[in-house]
């Protein structure tokens, strides 16, 4: 066979493994979840519409598989303890940011994260009891810093235990 040949059998090849490595992995994705109550947030002027996933499964599962999250929408990760805190993205398709947030409503950290990254993106303090994601950049945007306090916070007594 000449070289040109030998190439394009090659692409090809590459091209058919490369469509069914995604095929699975499109397969293999956890479907999202049902749309969860939701809660007000309020930091400083601005207001933040959070589902809030206060069970373990609810936790686990967060924003997996939805293929979009409107501005001025969230997702509220509440928990019964006091934790570091790690998240990461898999199965998530659209790029997120994250506060950490402690019980008295203080954002400590806030995280770019990207999607289907399974990277976690881990916090830096230990006295975590809620995670907020939101459309990334919507931190940014909206001039909110770590230092900034977030109200209408569930109690986290009503976090199921891991």
């Amino acid at each position: 066979m000449h070289r040109p040949a030998i190439a394009r059998l090659a692409t090809a090849a590459i091209l058919i493994s490369g469509f069914f490595f995604y095929f699975e992995q499109v397969q293999a994705r956890t479907p999202p979840q049902e749309i969860l109550p939701s809660v007000t947030l309020r930091i400083g002027p601005v207001t933040v519409e959070a589902e809030v996933a206060d069970e373990s499964d609810e936790r686990t599962i967060g924003l997996m598989g939805r293929e979009e999250l409107a501005e001025g929408k969230g997702m509220l990760f509440v928990f019964r303890e006091p934790q570091a805190m790690g998240f990461w993205m898999r199965d998530t398709l659209v790029p997120l940011s994250i506060a950490y947030i402690n019980a008295a409503g203080v954002i400590r950290e806030i995280h770019d994260m990207q999607p289907l990254d399974e990277t976690p993106a881990r916090s830096a303090f230990r006295d975590l009891l809620y995670a907020l994601e939101v459309p990334q950049g919507w931190f940014h945007k909206n001039k909110i810093l770590p230092g900034d306090r977030i109200t209408g916070l569930p109690s986290p007594a009503t976090a199921q235990p891991d």
